[in-house]
C-alpha cells in the first residue's frame, strides 16, 4: 500500500512537476536541542573522523543538490537581508519564509546551475582533500 508521500510524488510525476519536499517542522526549543546534541557530537574524535573520511568520497547528486541548494539559498539571504546572521531566530524564520515565496523559483533555477558548478568540481575538491590526508599521516 502507498503512503501520502509516494502518491503526491507519483501525482507530481505525471504532471511533470518536480517532487515535493516534505520536511518535519521543528519549533524553536527542539530546534536548540538538537544544536546542542549536534556541538557536543561533532567534538567526538569519532564524528570527526567520520566527517574526514566522508571528504574523501564523491558526492551523490542528492548530496550535491542539497549542498548547492543551501549556498543558493544563503546567498539570497545575504543579498536581501545583509544582518541575517544577526537576527533573532524568529526574525529568521519570517525571512526564511520570505524569501523562499519570493525567490523560490529563481532559488531552484540557480540550484540547477550550481549543482552543475559542484558536479565540475567534484574531482578536484575530492583530490585535495586525499591530499591534505596524505600530507597529514605523513
Amino acid at each position: 500500500m502507498k503512503d501520502f508521500k509516494e502518491m503526491v510524488a507519483e501525482a507530481d510525476e505525471v504532471k511533470g512537476k518536480p517532487p515535493k519536499k516534505f520536511g518535519k517542522k521543528v519549533d524553536i526549543v527542539q530546534r536548540k536541542k538538537m544544536a546542542r546534541r549536534m556541538a557536543k557530537l561533532a567534538k567526538s574524535p569519532a564524528f570527526q573522523a567520520k566527517k574526514k573520511r566522508t571528504l574523501l568520497k564523491f558526492r551523490n547528486a542528492a548530496q550535491l543538490t542539497k549542498s548547492a541548494r543551501k549556498k543558493t539559498i544563503n546567498l539570497f539571504r545575504k543579498k536581501f537581508y545583509p544582518n541575517y546572521d544577526s537576527m533573532a531566530i524568529g526574525q529568521k524564520v519570517k525571512v526564511d519564509q520570505m524569501v523562499m515565496q519570493k525567490y523560490g523559483a529563481r532559488i531552484d533555477k540557480l540550484t540547477n546551475k550550481a549543482v552543475m558548478k559542484l558536479r565540475k568540481d567534484e574531482p578536484e575538491r575530492v583530490k585535495a582533500a586525499k591530499l591534505a590526508k596524505t600530507k597529514a599521516d605523513n
